[in-house]
């Protein structure tokens, strides 16, 4: 168990376990983009460090069929950042709040030596989906083409540019997808850490294994922040989802049936050293 799980293994609230914490029709969550753990600004400009960092937290709602609806938004600002560059920043992250229908409504502000980003989300759904309800022989599937944040943050290690589209720089939510195939899914959440990592927590959730029925590279299974979505489901709604799929755009890969066993998938941590 790395230091983040032990960390959140010692608190007891019932409502930890998913992306967000349900409670009533309220969803609540937060999340960190911090400088040298998430982003290199050297890698990227101010305004697209904003809008990731909405991005990755609004995910998290959008993940568990929520709509957001307010962000409280905590910046530590460097002292070499100009006032032009806090505008840029804070324009980013409205813009694309707004987008989700999502209003800045608050937060802090205080100086540091880096540019970390925290930011709670507080959304809404009268029928969330959670990481626990999978059932032996549910199918497992992800979204969209796994592998591209990997391959280009590889790429910048290496002192290359990657595109200004790049799924590392640009993640794709899923928000139609998820609404319209809701209530066919069992259980499910979006892919921060890599679909390896992220798989084997929703089979330690459920307590359950899984049988390969799809090969999947250590490109597509290691790379993190791709913020796709990772569902289980009922073999029979296969096709139905596959149409919805087809309706909303949105590739569907299935990879694996959910089994009575303890397999894991080898996980490795895709954050900076």
């Amino acid at each position: 168990m790395d230091k983040e799980h032990y960390l959140i293994s010692k608190l007891s609230s019932k409502y930890i376990g998913d992306d967000a914490a349900v409670i009533g029709d309220t969803l609540y969550s937060m999340d960190a983009f911090f400088e040298d753990v998430h982003f290199k600004r050297t890698w990227m400009s101010v305004a697209q460090i904003g809008r990731k960092a909405m991005l990755v937290n609004i995910s998290d709602a959008i993940a568990m069929n929520a709509k957001p609806q307010f962000a409280l938004v905590t910046v530590s600002i460097p002292k070499e950042m100009t006032k032009n560059e806090i505008d840029e920043l804070t324009k980013s992250m409205e813009s694309t709040a707004k987008e989700f229908d999502c209003e800045i409504i608050g937060g802090d502000t205080i100086g540091g030596d880096k540019l970390h980003i925290s930011i709670t989300i507080i959304s809404k759904s009268d029928n969330p989906l959670l990481r626990k309800g999978l059932k032996e022989g549910d199918l497992l599937a992800y979204t969209g083409i796994l592998g591209e944040s990997k391959r280009d943050l590889d790429a910048l290690y290496r002192g290359e540019k990657i595109a200004s589209d790049s799924r590392f720089f640009e993640p794709r939510l899923r928000a139609q997808f998820i609404t319209k195939s809701r209530p066919l899914l069992h259980a499910g959440m979006d892919i921060s850490d890599g679909l390896y990592c992220d798989t084997n927590k929703l089979l330690d959730i459920n307590k359950y294994g899984f049988t390969s029925l799809a090969p999947v590279s250590d490109r597509e299974g290691l790379s993190g922040e791709e913020y796709e979505m990772l569902v289980g489901f009922d073999p029979k709604y296969l096709e139905t989802l596959e149409k919805v799929a087809k309706e909303t755009g949105t590739p569907l890969t299935v990879f694996a049936k959910v089994a009575k066993n303890r397999e894991r998938f080898t996980c490795l941590s895709h954050h900076f050293n």
